[in-house]
């Protein structure tokens, strides 16, 4: 697993194309060692999610691949959306009924969300010792988990001064 940024918020000048190139690419080698097929629409779903870091809707997306042409059904959408989510190329963000593109493509993991409330973008942590916590409170509690997703809402830093 390569991380695609640092863990936060990428700055507001980072350069966005080289970094949904890099996805891609990553995507593009994960579907090709799985054998997934990854057709023109699940495709560009994914580049819709991943045009940049803040969480879309489903119906924005729809609304996105319709363009000029025929808009296709919602459920062709949601469909594309669960292949994405099954293979961990995108998740869903509970909270806003939204979805992200996984910053660390391939397979299922635990995920930790940063969300802004004001600008909607969110980054994914990848922090062993928030998994390692919630693994033993749920043991203590003889509890299975099944979804081990967390999401934190706030401020980001560009936000911060702007809402305070």
């Amino acid at each position: 697993m390569m991380p695609a940024e640092p863990i936060a918020f990428p700055p507001e000048d980072h350069d966005h194309r080289r970094c949904m190139e890099a996805m891609m690419v990553r995507v593009d080698r994960l579907c090709t060692e799985l054998r997934l097929r990854l057709t023109a629409q699940r495709r560009r779903v994914l580049e819709i999610v991943a045009e940049s870091h803040t969480a879309i809707g489903a119906y924005e997306i729809l609304a996105r691949l319709g363009g000029t042409t025929r808009v296709p059904a919602p459920i062709s959408v949601y469909r594309a959306l669960d292949f994405l989510m099954q293979h961990g190329l995108v998740h869903r963000v509970e909270s806003l009924n939204a979805y992200v593109a996984c910053a660390h493509v391939g397979g299922r993991h635990p995920a930790q969300f940063l969300i802004c409330s004001a600008c909607r973008r969110v980054a994914e942590l990848e922090s062993s010792s928030i998994e390692d916590a919630i693994a033993a409170g749920a043991e203590a509690a003889s509890f299975a988990v099944t979804r081990p997703i967390v999401e934190i809402g706030g401020l980001c830093r560009a936000c911060r001064p702007v809402h305070a």
